[in-house]
């Protein structure tokens, strides 16, 4: 999703007579100076306006024509907000209301056990005039043909996301997810609308005017106080309902309010997970309990991304309005990681799984892939939202990649010897000298690449855009060799010493296939025939030593990287290999209703599975349309994207 990085105005003059430290204004200056653009002011908390007649408009220059009731307080539960001034009044319950202690869910009421003393606040002071990300494109550089190849490319991309929202809206509308295959519809994220609320910032950036507004009066709907799940997952709800309110809010420019009321509720239900007694959060909460008054406690086991991956939503909401609380829910958790970062086995990164009730960071497993991933992805984009200011989080970054760089980051074996480079995983006991890299990979690894190489733009480290594209390569790479052109969702490899010259072996690699396999007992083979056996049966392609899991779930990470990685250096051989990625994609996914993962890439005509996943149409879909797009959409000079990609605003420093 996109948050804004556009500014919010301080006016001097007002301050002056009034006398106050701050001042919140939700509007968006497009035309200030490099030290001011991107800055808001640290806004004091309590209710906040919205002018309902801006003008602003988005990228496409799309100008919405109806307009949703401003976030005010109220003091009555079912309070009448219009959601326009033709169609009939909808009931919205107060969606901001937190006083000593208590906060109001329609009509059950949340009382905080363990109200927070102080508040952390953001650091004073102006943003910092970030370094610039996005390549100079310039229109002499695309030939009339090029332009008409990217172009009608575009609208290919922007059809398969009709045909797969069309699906959605006729056979699961206001449901989690559409079933592709038979056309019927699941409930896997609280029953809330997961896709229509995921994919409303990709409907405005595909210029989709209409609808989009028939889905954010669909959302205004959506009862955030009440689900059939006895537990709420902490981190789907921050990132496919928050983030994805947000990213539409942040868009649309603003012009729909009720958005970022809606993210408002939202974010009040995910604040409640943090009310145990060391303000860790319950990341599997029983929101029932909860509201009855029962104690809770910070989970036991859980893992690194789902305690680390909130930051950017909870940030957001604080600049929006005014209410510091979310971030300092995150801020807390920030303050454990960076303490403990530099004590683990492997310093520098964190094990996958930590105990966030005693918050102990014991367990030997590292990656950068699942159960990890967005911790570390959006460090840099924290940096990028909070204005530059955010030296905690810079630290954090750039010790994480010089432990990633030597630790888990490895140059395969291939049969064309590409200079590539996957992210694997390691392990390290405590006390043990040289940590265990593993040279597996997984598809979910693949916003690495997008990741370093924001990071070398932004802290200034040129030499890792070498390094960042050797990642972005090594997914393509994946793509390419696979018989149906895509990546499974994890395999192992063969790995080489680090920069050395990784000359193909093919003893080598078959001995390696040796290493990972398990001889059937009913086959009585020689260790050459067993070889010959798994590659013939299993598909063990040369390069790798194993498929761990063939599937492909649709997933954004690769184009995503791609797609970044196009945008930072204008490298038009990306376009090509990104065109590839989607036909095939296209190819093997496409049913009657929309597009659904598949079984096995390692044949040429997988199976589809009855499975569409809401970060299809909120994420790789956009990742598709938007490196075809014209580089001025959705610049990274004024955004930052992310794993559910949202519009950010930075403006803040960051808290100590």
């Amino acid at each position: 999703m996109l948050l804004a990085r556009r500014a919010l105005s301080l006016t001097l003059g007002f301050l002056i007579l009034v006398g106050l430290w701050y001042i919140n204004r939700r509007g968006y200056l497009h035309h200030l100076p490099p030290s001011f653009d991107h800055w808001k002011s640290n806004a004091i908390p309590g209710p906040i306006s919205h002018s309902q007649n801006s003008s602003l408009t988005s990228p496409h220059g799309l100008s919405p024509n109806i307009t949703f009731n401003a976030h005010e307080p109220t003091t009555e539960p079912n309070t009448k907000r219009p959601t326009d001034k033709t169609k009939k009044p909808n009931n919205f319950p107060p969606a901001h209301r937190f006083t000593n202690g208590q906060q109001v869910f329609g009509t059950r009421v949340f009382r905080k056990k363990h109200p927070v003393d102080k508040l952390a606040k953001f650091n004073h002071g102006f943003p910092l005039e970030l370094p610039k990300c996005q390549a100079d494109f310039k229109s002499e550089d695309e030939s009339d043909t090029e332009k008409r190849s990217r172009e009608d490319k575009l609208e290919a991309v922007k059809k398969s996301f009709e045909h797969s929202w069309k699906g959605y809206k006729e056979k699961a509308w206001m449901k989690d997810e559409l079933s592709p295959v038979d056309g019927k519809s699941t409930e896997a994220f609280g029953g809330w609308a997961a896709t229509l609320v995921d994919t409303l910032d990709t409907l405005w950036i595909m210029g989709m005017k209409q609808e989009f507004e028939e889905a954010v009066e669909a959302a205004a709907e959506i009862d955030f106080f009440d689900t059939n799940e006895s537990n709420v997952n902490l981190f789907e709800t921050t990132i496919r309902y928050l983030g994805g309110f947000l990213g539409a809010y942040d868009i649309s420019q603003g012009n729909y309010p009720v958005l970022l009321r809606k993210a408002t509720e939202v974010g009040d239900l995910v604040y409640c997970a943090f009310d145990t007694p060391n303000h860790m959060p319950a990341t599997r909460f029983n929101w029932r309990q909860v509201l009855a008054g029962e104690e809770q406690q910070a989970s036991s086991y859980t893992s690194i991304a789902e305690i680390g991956s909130l930051s950017l939503e909870m940030t957001r909401l604080s600049q929006l309005t005014g209410d510091m609380k979310y971030f300092d829910a995150i801020q807390r958790i920030y303050d454990h990681l960076e303490e403990a970062q530099m004590k683990t086995s492997i310093p520098g990164l964190w094990p996958t799984i930590m105990d966030a009730h005693d918050i102990t960071f014991n367990d030997n497993g590292y990656t950068l892939g699942a159960m990890a991933d967005s911790a570390y992805e959006y460090l840099p984009k924290m940096y990028m939202l909070l204005g530059g200011r955010g030296e905690q989080v810079q630290r954090m970054y750039e010790s994480a990649i010089v432990a990633a760089m030597n630790h888990i980051f490895f140059q395969p074996m291939v049969p064309d010897n590409h200079d590539l480079l996957i992210s694997g995983s390691a392990s390290a006991n405590h006390g043990s000298t040289i940590p265990t890299t593993y040279a597996d990979g997984q598809h979910l690894s693949c916003y690495a690449g997008g990741m370093v190489g924001i990071g070398a733009k932004i802290f200034e480290h040129p030499e890792h855009m070498n390094m960042a594209r050797k990642l972005v390569d090594g997914c393509i790479w994946a793509y390419d060799v696979m018989p149906a052109g895509i990546m499974p969702e994890s395999f192992s490899m063969l790995a080489c010493e680090m920069n050395s010259e990784c000359e193909w072996d093919e003893w080598k690699w078959r001995s390696a296939v040796l290493d990972h396999a398990s001889r059937p007992e009913e086959l009585n083979l020689t260790d050459n025939q067993l070889v010959d056996y798994l590659i013939k049966e299993r598909k063990v392609l040369p390069g790798f030593t194993n498929i761990h899991d063939p599937r492909y779930l649709l997933r954004p990470e690769a184009i995503e990287s791609v797609f970044i990685h196009y945008r930072l250096t204008g490298e038009r051989d990306l376009l090509d290999a990104a065109w590839r990625m989607f036909e095939a994609v296209e190819k093997h996914t496409r049913t009657e209703y929309a597009n659904a993962q598949i079984d096995d890439v390692t044949i040429e005509q997988p199976e589809k599975e009855n499975k569409m996943e809401s970060f299809w149409m909120a994420e790789t879909l956009k990742y598709f349309y938007l490196i075809f797009a014209d580089p001025s959409v959705v610049s990274l000079d004024e955004y930052v994207l992310y794993a559910l990609f949202i519009q950010i605003s930075p403006g803040y420093g960051q808290g100590s």
